[in-house]
This record gives structure tokens, sequence and C-alpha cells, in this order.
């Protein structure tokens, strides 16, 4: 017995972007790896360069779980990059601060991630590049800005 498929009339968004972020995950990953950090070290190190933040405003910036920004931390702090510090704000709160090393690594770090946008985006046809930039950037604020709550919410991608 052959189940009958039924036809699309319009593509399947969520499968191209999930496949495109998918795919660009593991390039980044495989880029930042060559110099020992991980996407979410190279996030937090970068925003944390901004401006004074806590674990759990940074943890917000790069979409983390409260545990996995605790072992990214450790990870940076084992590796001479970053240490917690009390905010110079708020004595009870504590803060992810760069070290001078991490801020080298941070600057290095860009420049890859940078160049990995550029090699994906310049493979695209003429202005296609930033016609897609644009239309996501629409999208990141517009229609896709926040999840909508679900009786039965969407599993997020394994990182």
């Amino acid at each position: 017995m052959t189940a009958m498929a039924t036809s699309r009339a319009e593509p399947d968004l969520s499968f191209l972007l999930d496949r495109t972020s998918h795919v660009l995950r593991t390039r980044m990953a495989a880029a930042l790896a060559q110099i020992g950090l991980t996407a979410r070290m190279h996030c937090v190190l970068v925003h944390a360069l901004e401006e004074e933040r806590t674990q759990i405003q940074l943890a917000e910036i790069g979409d983390m779980d409260k545990t996995t920004m605790v072992v990214t931390v450790d990870e940076l702090e084992k590796a001479g990059l970053a240490e917690r510090r009390p905010s110079s704000r708020d004595r009870r709160a504590r803060i992810v601060a760069v070290t001078e090393k991490g801020a080298q690594i941070a600057q290095e770090s860009q420049k890859i991630v940078d160049g990995v946008h550029r090699e994906v985006l310049a493979s695209l046809a003429g202005p296609d590049g930033e016609a897609l930039l644009r239309g996501l950037k629409q999208l990141v604020q517009g229609e896709l800005a926040a999840p909508v709550e679900s009786a039965r919410p969407a599993r997020r991608a394994r990182q």
C-alpha cells in the first residue's frame, strides 16, 4: 500500500531556516575550534566586553540556560579568558570580566565569525546577500520577534 503524499504549494520555510542554521553553526564551530573556542564562549566574551554584564544577562543574550552558562564561564575561566568578579554597580551581583588575553581572543574570534558570515553571503548571487539579511532582520524584528506559547512547545534544536 502506498501512502499518498500531499503536494506543497509553498516552500518549506521551516526546513530551509533549520537546515541553513544548522550548517552555519557547524561551520562556525569548526572555524572557532581552530583557536580553542566554542560559539558560546565567543558570544560571552564579545558581549561581556561591551559593558559590565552578569552571567544571567549574558545567558539571555546568548539564549543559554543557566547550567550551560555556568559551564561556559567555567571553561573561559579555566582558559584564562574571563573571570567572575563583583559588580561595580551592585555588590550583590557578580559579573563576567574578560581578561586581557580574553579580549585578544575575542578580537580574533570576531574576525573569524565575520569571515564565515562573509563567505556564506558571498555565495549568493548579486544583491541576494543583502536582500537575505534585510528580510531576516525584518522577520526577527516583526513576525518572528518572540516565540509563541503553546501547550506543546516546539523542541529547541540540540546545540
